[in-house]
């Protein structure tokens, strides 16, 4: 399958999130100011107190000791990242934040194509996720465990998904799997 058949028709919104992913994660300046006012990346706490890393009981305190270990790589001040650890913990997984102030050498690695990227990385079991997947598609690959999948990608960041909430504002989208040997498939959309 060809990517542009994979992606639904981009929203003048949808780009802009695309663009604001760049600044967030991507490696872009973290004085870049967000296109979008409403968005609430604008909302951040001062660099100097969002450059520490947040206490591990902050997020969600009921965190499986027994989940798998995800470790997820993300900017120390990105809001929609630490939002989704939140989502992440509280469906059990066992997190590991690594702030770096350049995320895309993590992508590269990995074999995250740039078409595909958003604003943070996580490694969890073996596979890649990239971007805001939201945790029932996580857990559906754990569970499945597919041979022919390297991971999961939700490119930019879509509004309404896990991390983006902005009240009942809520873009399609779809989860991308990654192919191990490069292809690309439509896993689920919401």
């Amino acid at each position: 399958m060809r990517l542009t058949a994979a992606f639904r028709p981009a929203t003048a919104a949808a780009i802009l999130a695309l663009t604001f992913s760049a600044s967030c994660g991507a490696g872009g300046s973290e004085n870049t100011p967000a296109p979008n006012a409403s968005s609430p990346e604008v909302a951040q706490a001062p660099i100097a107190e969002a450059s520490a890393p947040a206490p591990a009981t902050e997020a969600a305190p009921a965190v499986d000791p027994q989940g798998p270990r995800m470790v997820v790589y993300k900017t120390p001040t990105c809001g929609c990242c630490r939002a989704w650890v939140e989502h992440a913990q509280a469906a059990g997984f066992q997190v590991v934040v690594r702030d770096t102030s350049n995320v895309d050498p993590v992508k590269q690695e990995h074999g995250v194509p740039g078409h595909l990227a958003s604003c943070h990385t996580a490694l969890v079991d073996g596979y890649v996720i990239e971007g805001h997947v939201p945790m029932e598609a996580v857990k559906r690959l754990l569970r499945e465990k597919p041979q022919n999948i390297a991971g999961l990608a939700v490119p930019g960041m879509p509004r309404g998904s896990e991390g983006m909430e902005m009240g009942n504002v809520k873009d399609p989208y779809d989860v991308i799997a990654m192919g191990r040997g490069g292809g690309v498939s439509v896993y689920s959309s919401h």
